[in-house]
């Protein structure tokens, strides 16, 4: 299917997101993590260590099993990463997988059928995270991301070695849960990929639009943007409204809506980035692709509900758009 292989070649190789540690291949549930306050945590889960050579950019996947036996509603994640990571993802679900660190940067690549893809459920670039789901949905629950027991998945981590000497790196991600009697809305991830990007050698404040249908009768609770370090500016719009605005590329932030009446999208979120291309790369064009040193990403990206699952959205242009 040629949507699912161009959704999977994109956006399981993205460079970072707003979704703003001792190596063991072992998912530890309760384990301690460098950094992480972790007690009672539903499972925690650390990567094996990579060793990172010095002024090197390289992206692993270090896959598992979550551990839990029985279906777990997550409302807070607390993630660390140590000195050399750029970010981290969680994936969720999709083929088989043997556990363990792939080099090849294959997160996610699997059959390519509906419904069998890896849905993006967590991310952070920040050394240490605490993301707490919004507490009331407006009608007394509290929001949450399902895990199935047993569930194949895959930390995508994008290791940046800027320094002269290597690295040793690992990321650590602890859930927590809602009690097993706590009634619950679903929440999960709403992302968009621009796969349409040409800034010529030497351009300055090209802009690069995209529009996609959000899900009819859902509700936001944050947005953000991603790109790579040719963008000035990245915009998420509903119609002509601007809902979040950024200059910062590599720490876009985000806009929150914590509590009720949260935001409701009128049918389409736009977004658009705007770059110059006056740097190291003013040589040559620059396309969309994965390296955040030669190559360029504009997306949208934001958690929504109710949901019954994530949802992966590709750009062709300004108009066209394909979702997952």
């Amino acid at each position: 299917m040629r949507f699912s292989t161009i959704l999977l070649a994109s956006i399981l190789a993205i460079t970072g997101c707003k979704k703003d540690d001792g190596g063991d291949d072992q998912a530890t549930p309760d384990g301690g993590g460098s950094g992480s306050n972790n007690a009672g945590a539903a499972f925690t889960i650390t990567s094996e260590d990579v060793m990172m050579p010095a002024n090197t950019e390289k992206t692993y996947c270090y896959w598992f099993h979550t551990p839990n036996t029985t279906p777990i509603a997550v409302n807070k994640w607390v993630s660390d990463m140590t000195p050399g990571s750029h970010h981290m993802i969680l994936f969720l679900g999709g083929p088989e997988h043997a556990d363990g660190i792939d080099p090849t940067n294959s997160c996610g690549n699997g059959t390519g059928a509906q419904g069998n893809q890896p849905n993006w459920t967590f991310a952070s670039q920040s050394p240490h995270l605490e993301e707490n789901l919004p507490a009331d949905d407006g009608g007394g629950k509290p929001l949450a991301q399902v895990i199935q027991p047993n569930t194949v998945a895959a930390f995508q981590m994008h290791y940046l070695n800027a320094t002269d000497n290597p690295l040793t790196a690992h990321v650590t991600l602890s859930a927590f849960k809602l009690d097993d009697a706590v009634a619950y809305t679903r929440t999960d991830a709403y992302v968009t990929y621009q796969y349409q990007i040409s800034i010529p050698a030497g351009a300055t404040n090209v802009k690069v639009p995209g529009s996609c249908p959000v899900p009819a009768g859902v509700k936001f609770w944050t947005v953000s943007t991603h790109a790579h370090k040719q963008a000035i500016e990245t915009q998420v719009e509903d119609g002509t409204s601007m809902i979040f605005d950024s200059n910062d590329w590599e720490h876009p932030g985000s806009k929150d809506w914590m509590s009720n009446p949260f935001y409701s999208f009128s049918g389409k979120m736009n977004w658009a980035c705007t770059y110059n291309n006056t740097g190291d790369n003013a040589a040559h064009d620059i396309q969309q692709g994965t390296s955040a040193a030669t190559d360029e990403m504009c997306m949208a990206t934001g958690y929504y509900f109710p949901a019954t699952k994530a949802q992966f959205c590709v750009a062709f242009g300004a108009s066209q758009c394909q979702c997952l």
